[in-house]
């Protein structure tokens, strides 16, 4: 009952674990490394599509942004900014709140920032015994000026419909958008929280620098 009642209801997977153990029954789904054997399959999708982005940046994360895997495209892209290497660990969201990461870089921080808080704050509503990505929320609201009204879901936000990333560079800007891929049915925790983010130029300048850097 509890299974048919959160896959009725689309309860992501690990708090379908959790209603599971609350219920007095043992966890169902398993969260399976993408380097275990079973995972080959999946493993060999993945780095064809990260193949496939090239020379565009391309970038495989966990539910927390963690950085799992990346393209040759990423590297270069992260080898133009001399990030700090104590903003550890390798986590793109954390890259752009910290003051020693992305930060200091990005033209329109406030917007892409807090397109960025609002989506951890859905995340942690969403996974209510998540507590690691309740403390990630709030690691992220304490860095430095990061606006006191962040601290609440916005349920009113109407964003636009595109949002760029553009990054200082050189005297130039490079401007980016992204678009996200995930497994279709996945019965693994891991690989539903997986996700694969794909960065495109926004405009003709960006396409050329990262062009002529190959």
């Amino acid at each position: 009952m509890v299974v048919r009642l959160a896959e009725a209801l689309e309860i992501p997977l690990r708090e379908r674990n959790t209603l599971l153990l609350a219920a007095g029954y043992a966890a169902l789904y398993r969260k399976t490394s993408l380097d275990a054997p079973e995972m080959e399959a999946a493993r060999h999708a993945v780095d064809l599509l990260l193949r496939q982005q090239e020379p565009y940046p391309g970038i495989v994360i966990d539910r927390y942004w963690n950085t799992l895997r990346m393209n040759s495209g990423m590297k270069h892209f992260f080898a133009r900014f001399p990030i700090c290497e104590s903003v550890k660990p390798h986590n793109g969201v954390r890259f752009v709140f910290h003051p020693k990461g992305l930060r200091p870089f990005i033209e329109n921080w406030e917007s892409v920032a807090a397109r960025i808080i609002q989506r951890v704050h859905r995340e942690a509503v969403a996974n209510p015994s998540d507590e690691t990505m309740k403390c990630f929320l709030e690691e992220l609201l304490s860095y430095p000026a990061v606006p006191s009204r962040w601290r609440v879901l916005n349920v009113n936000d109407s964003p636009s419909p595109f949002l760029t990333l553009n990054y200082r560079w050189n005297n130039s800007t490079l401007r980016f958008f992204s678009t996200i891929a995930t497994f279709g049915s996945p019965q693994d925790v891991a690989l539903q929280e997986m996700r694969i983010e794909s960065f495109f130029p926004a405009d003709e300048a960006t396409r050329t620098a990262l062009t002529e850097a190959r």
